[in-house]
């Protein structure tokens, strides 16, 4: 596991009025990663963007664009998000009738495919899927808004889930999103998390703080 944990800055989080200006800001404050969460109103509880969004946000950076897809059926937006510039995407398994195939789909069109546990969700099904999975995501927010309470009881599925990648030998990245700050960030590191999706700890304070942002959740 990476000592140093990617940072992928929740674009949910931005001004929507100035997106692309966020998103190149955002990335020469340091970002790994884009992290754009995509919400239906149906699977979630709120209505953010499409694939025509992340299209038009794809010539700001060059920074790979983490696609977090909270939409069901799933299996009917891939291609598009695939095709606007998304380099891996995430979905919940809940979101779709057959999760190995949803995985393959996103594979086959040469995207990294992630697979996203939100906090009641068990890790039923998990062993038999780690194969081809390039990420696993543990929401420590119930989905569906930014600027949530971390739910700590979620730091034990974070290290389950590391567990089985560690004795999987595959090189998969954990990733936890929801509630993210400098005190969660060392928790979610320290339980086993090597990527963290950050949108209020990320942009607040407006475009002069956000390296100074990025660098405290690394710091801590």
């Amino acid at each position: 596991m990476n000592k140093m944990p990617l940072i992928a800055p929740s674009i949910l989080s931005a001004d929507f009025a100035r997106l692309g200006e966020e998103v190149r800001a955002i990335d020469k404050a340091g970002a790994d990663w884009i992290h754009i969460d995509v919400m239906d109103g149906h699977f979630v509880p709120n209505i953010t963007i499409g694939p025509m969004v992340v299209k038009a946000l794809r010539p700001c950076t060059d920074k790979p664009f983490d696609v977090h897809l909270m939409i069901s059926p799933v299996d009917n937006y891939i291609e598009a998000f695939a095709a606007a510039g998304a380099d891996l995407i995430s979905f919940h398994p809940e979101a779709g009738a057959h999760p190995h195939r949803t995985i393959q789909h996103i594979k086959s069109l040469g995207k990294k495919a992630g697979l996203v546990f939100n906090p009641a969700t068990p890790l039923s099904g998990l062993d038999y899927l780690m194969d081809d999975l390039d990420l696993i995501m543990v929401m420590s927010v119930n989905p569906g808004f930014g600027g949530q309470k971390f739910i700590k009881e979620q730091l034990a599925k974070i290290s389950d889930i590391r567990n089985k990648i560690t004795t999987s030998g595959r090189n998969i990245r954990l990733e936890v999103d929801g509630g993210i700050d400098k005190e969660t960030a060392a928790l979610a590191v320290q339980a086993g998390a090597d990527v963290l999706v950050a949108g209020t700890a990320s942009f607040k304070g407006g475009s002069q703080f956000y390296a100074n942002n990025i660098r405290m959740l690394r710091k801590s």
